[in-house]
């Protein structure tokens, strides 16, 4: 009864989302215990991870040493960056800011620094999704993007695996990257003690590097820690006409007001 409930919540909130967008999958999970709390909809198709794959740039900037902490080092923008998040992507920007507001520069100044082929090292070790961060032909390299509808492919269950990784520390990195990357990363504390953690993710079909807003894909992505009780989840949507806010925020702020019930399914 409980998980017939917990889906018509669930198709009732999505409905409420938008009309304009369907939810391709909502998948969560007790990482601590690997049961299975729900998963709706196609789990298995891969897109591109667009903005979610700062999770994974920043475990690989603060093991590597590229980044220190939340607040090091602070890069300035530069004119020629991409800008399209408007002002606040044109201001100096440390790792709180860049999760907090997406920017994609940084993370382009993250991987750049690591080099394709240390960035490919990490992404084949984090075993993200296909892994292909070459980014060709839609960038000279993949360090430029190759998780903006570009070669790097993802589904809600393998996105749900990687993070299961990092809540049970069981990917190849340091302790202070894992540390760092939960700082940085929490959107939320629920009214029972719950923290939870994510990432938006806003792309398209296609592998050009170019957005079609008109079909967009949105990505919410994360985890809610209380205690020892891990939660993992994911959800993603797609519209079929430009929509605003953009498709990554409509996806958080539904599976936000869906985490209360996923957690009770426990």
């Amino acid at each position: 009864m409980k998980s017939i409930c917990f889906s018509f919540f669930v198709a009732a909130v999505t409905a409420a989302a938008g009309a304009h967008a369907r939810t391709i999958c909502t998948v969560a999970a007790d990482a601590a215990s690997n049961k299975a709390l729900v998963q709706e909809g196609d789990c298995s198709e891969r897109v591109t991870p667009a903005s979610t794959f700062k999770v994974a740039i920043a475990l690989m900037g603060f093991d590597a040493g590229v980044l220190q902490d939340e607040h090091t080092p602070a890069l300035p923008y530069r004119q020629g960056y991409p800008d399209w998040g408007g002002e606040p992507w044109r201001q100096a920007t440390d790792a709180e800011r860049w999760i907090k507001y997406s920017v994609v520069w940084f993370s382009r100044q993250v991987a750049q620094s690591l080099g394709q082929e240390r960035f490919q090292r990490y992404a084949s070790a984090f075993d993200y999704g296909n892994a292909d961060v070459s980014g060709k032909p839609a960038y000279p390299s993949g360090t430029m993007g190759a998780w903006i509808n570009s070669t790097l492919r993802i589904s809600p269950l393998e996105q749900v695996a990687f993070l299961k990784k990092i809540v049970n520390r069981q990917l190849p990195v340091s302790d202070h990257a894992f540390r760092m990357t939960d700082r940085i990363t929490e959107v939320a504390t629920l009214a029972d003690g719950w923290d939870v953690h994510g990432k938006t993710g806003t792309g398209s079909p296609g592998m050009t590097g170019k957005y079609d807003a008109a079909h967009a894909y949105g990505w919410f992505v994360g985890w809610a820690v209380r205690g020892g009780d891990k939660i993992v989840f994911a959800r993603l949507i797609q519209d079929d006409k430009k929509e605003s806010p953009n498709a990554g925020l409509r996806a958080r702020d539904a599976l936000l007001k869906d985490l209360p019930a996923i957690i009770a399914a426990r």
